[in-house]
């Protein structure tokens, strides 16, 4: 009789298991045609995200944690999408950072200055002196936000922005196949939730042989 009980206590919940898996067009999406990842031999993973953005600063330290715990065939990117001319100042600021060797010191810092302390970016006096205080001279700064290099990189941001088809934030794609948001993964949490689970199909996919 164990056995039986078994069977129907199986029979029951086996429908619950399934319907937790995520279904692409419902829990996350499907990008056709497919873009080209460039971490070659790894899962590559795009969040995008703007510094303006309050849900991309609540999720900041989730993502964190989660991005800690990946596994090293992962490669994780962040791009500042670029939907507006009102996003590119924060994409200039994100790059020039990065150019300037502070990107992982400053990056949660300017989130809570912008969210916390509502500064403004667009108040150019007030940014330089937050510069100041993090320890960025702000001439340095504001010429490397200029830069050739920096300019090169938010025009490619933009360039991924619409090529992904990003139409908000924060939104995270794996391998250039799949992307998911956290209307699609129910919460944030359930976000990251839904793109782990998408690194794995990606990870299958690396493996699948090429088709002739």
């Amino acid at each position: 009789m164990k056995w039986l009980r078994f069977a129907v206590a199986l029979f029951i919940f086996f429908p619950a298991l399934v319907s937790a898996q995520p279904r692409p067009g419902v829990d996350y999406g499907e990008l056709k045609p497919a873009q080209p990842a460039e971490s070659a031999g790894k899962v590559e993973i795009l969040e995008f995200f703007w510094y303006g953005c309050p849900h991309c600063y609540t999720l900041e330290p989730a993502l964190e944690n989660w991005v800690k715990k990946l596994p090293p065939d992962t490669d994780f990117k962040r791009v500042p999408a670029v939907l507006s001319a009102n996003w590119e100042p924060h994409a200039r600021i994100y790059y020039a950072f990065e150019a300037l060797g502070v990107l992982e010191k400053l990056h949660r810092p300017f989130f809570d200055a912008i969210h916390r302390d509502h500064l403004s970016v667009a108040n150019e006096a007030a940014v330089n002196q937050w510069l100041a205080k993090n320890g960025v001279d702000a001439k340095k700064f504001a010429d490397t936000t200029r830069s050739f290099g920096v300019s090169s990189k938010v025009k490619r941001a933009a360039q991924l922005s619409a090529a992904y088809r990003v139409d908000g934030v924060p939104m995270i794609a794996v391998q250039g196949r799949y992307t998911v948001n956290a209307e699609q993964g129910g919460s944030q949490q359930g976000m990251l939730d839904v793109t782990s689970f998408l690194i794995g199909q990606s990870r299958k996919d690396l493996k699948q042989p090429a088709r002739k």
